[in-house]
C-alpha cells in the first residue's frame, strides 16, 4: 500500500520470536512500572517522530500520567495532559460493543447478513455477514484507499466536504474484492464499519453515534469523549495535529470528520479510553459468552477479534485493546484481562521518522516493569488505517 510511503517510514520488526500466545502468557501479571523510565521513554516517542505525546498509566502503584513535547509547533506550550485527541479506529472498538448489544437483545444476529439489513449496499452482499465485517473478514475494498492522501495536495480539497457513508460504500465497491470468499481470510478494511453504522441505524432507528453515547459514552461516564459527525472543531484542552504537505507541516487540526464516520469519527482523551476498556474487559457493557465471541480470531493464529485486538507482551502478559490514526493523530489503548495493568498514549506525529518502535517500548514497560526486548505491540492489526498503511 504505498499512498503515503513516501512520507512514513514504516516498521518492518518480525513478531515471529515471541509472539506465540501460550497459557503462561495469557495469565501474566503485570509489573509495576518504574515512573521515571515511563517519563523517559514518552520523550523518546518524541525524539522518534512526534510533536506531542500524553500517556495514562496504571498499575498496582496506582495511576501514572505524563506529556512530552508541545502542544503547537511554534511555541513552548505544553501538552495537557487531559488533552482531546482523535482516536481512529479504537471507535471500531465502540461500535462493536454496540452491535454485540443489539445482538444480545436479539435485534440483530452475528450470521446477519448484509444483504438482510442493507439490500443492494454491496455485491454479495448475501454472503458477507455481521460477523465478517466486524472481524474484518469481509473482503471488502478498504475506501479509504480511494481517497487522496498526503503528501498529494488534492488531499487538502476533501477537508471540509461531507461525505455520506453510503457514497463512500460505493466507492469501495466499485474495486473488486480483496479476496472471496468471505470469512476465508482477513484483510483490514474501513468499509466494513461504514456498514456496521448504517445497519444500527436500520436496527434501532437512530444513529451509530447516539447509539454509542447512550449505550456507552454515558453509562460508562466518558465525560470528554464525543462523536462530532460534521463538527470540524476539537472542544476543549488539545494538542495540534499536522499532516506533511509540500515538504511543510499542515496543521490539520480541523477538520470535516464525516470521511471517517463509523469507522474512526471519535474524539476521546487518555482516561476515557482506560474508562471505557475497563468497563468492558470488566463485563459491564457485555455479557460473557458476547466478550468471549468478541475475543475470538477471525482467522486461525490471528489477533484481532470483534473490534477488538490482542497482543502478548515479551514477558508473558496478555492486552487486550485496540489502536487508532486519524492521520494528524495516533492513539494506543490496552488493559489486561483482569484490568490491573492498562496502558494508554496519543500523539501527533511529524512525519519525519516512525515512533511505533518508542511506543512499544514505551507500552511494554508498563506493562512489563522494565525495558525489554521491543515485541510490536501496536498498529500490527490495523494495515489500513488512516496513516499507517504498509504494514
Amino acid at each position: 500500500m504505498d499512498l503515503i510511503a513516501q512520507f512514513r517510514v514504516m516498521v518492518t520488526a518480525t513478531l515471529a520470536v515471541t509472539m506465540i500466545a501460550t497459557g503462561a502468557a495469557a495469565a501474566g501479571a503485570p509489573k509495576s512500572a518504574d515512573r521515571g523510565g515511563l517519563q523517559r521513554l514518552l520523550d523518546d516517542v518524541i525524539v522518534a517522530g512526534a510533536i506531542g505525546a500524553l500517556a495514562e498509566v496504571h498499575d498496582e502503584r496506582g495511576v501514572w500520567r505524563g506529556t512530552s513535547g508541545v502542544a503547537e509547533l511554534g511555541t513552548t506550550k505544553a501538552v495537557p495532559a487531559n488533552s482531546r485527541v482523535r482516536v481512529g479506529s479504537i471507535t471500531k472498538t465502540f461500535l462493536a460493543t454496540v452491535v454485540l448489544q443489539l445482538v444480545d437483545e436479539g435485534r440483530l444476529q452475528l450470521d446477519d447478513t448484509v444483504s438482510a439489513w442493507l439490500p443492494g449496499a454491496v455485491p454479495g452482499g448475501d454472503r458477507i455477514t455481521v460477523r465478517h465485517l466486524l472481524n474484518h473478514t469481509s473482503g471488502l475494498f478498504d475506501y479509504r484507499l480511494t481517497l487522496p492522501l498526503p503528501p498529494s495536495r488534492e488531499f487538502l480539497d476533501n477537508r471540509w466536504r461531507t461525505w455520506t457513508a453510503a457514497e463512500l460504500v460505493q466507492r469501495a465497491v466499485a474495486n473488486p474484492p480483496t479476496f472471496q470468499p468471505p470469512g476465508s481470510a482477513f484483510a483490514y478494511t474501513n468499509t466494513g464499519y461504514l456498514l456496521l453504522g448504517q445497519i444500527v441505524e436500520k436496527a434501532t432507528e437512530r444513529s451509530y453515534s447516539e447509539e454509542i453515547v447512550r449505550r456507552i459514552v454515558r453509562p460508562s461516564r466518558l465525560l470528554d469523549t464525543s462523536l462530532p459527525g460534521v463538527w470540524p472543531l476539537i472542544h476543549g484542552p488539545h494538542p495540534h495535529g499536522y499532516v506533511p504537505i509540500d515538504g511543510r507541516l499542515v496543521d490539520f487540526t480541523e477538520i470535516n470528520p464525516s470521511v471517517m464516520g463509523a469507522s474512526g469519527e471519535m474524539i476521546s482523551t487518555t482516561r476515557d479510553l482506560d474508562r471505557f476498556f475497563v468497563a468492558l474487559l470488566s463485563g459491564r457493557l457485555l455479557p460473557a459468552r458476547l466478550l468471549d465471541e468478541m475475543r475470538t480470531p477471525g482467522v486461525e493464529g490471528g489477533q484481532y477479534g470483534l473490534g477488538l485486538a490482542w497482543r502478548d507482551t515479551p514477558c508473558g502478559v496478555r492486552v487486550y485493546g485496540n489502536d487508532g490514526d486519524a492521520l494528524a493523530y495516533q492513539s494506543w489503548s490496552f488493559t489486561t484481562q483482569d484490568q490491573r495493568g492498562r496502558a494508554t498514549i496519543a500523539l501527533t506525529p511529524d512525519f519525519r521518522g516512525d515512533p511505533d518502535e518508542a511506543v512499544d517500548a514505551f507500552l511494554n514497560m508498563a506493562f512489563c516493569g522494565r525495558a525489554v526486548a521491543t515485541v510490536p505491540l501496536v498498529g500490527v492489526h490495523a494495515a489500513a488505517q488512516w496513516g499507517r498503511a504498509g504494514r
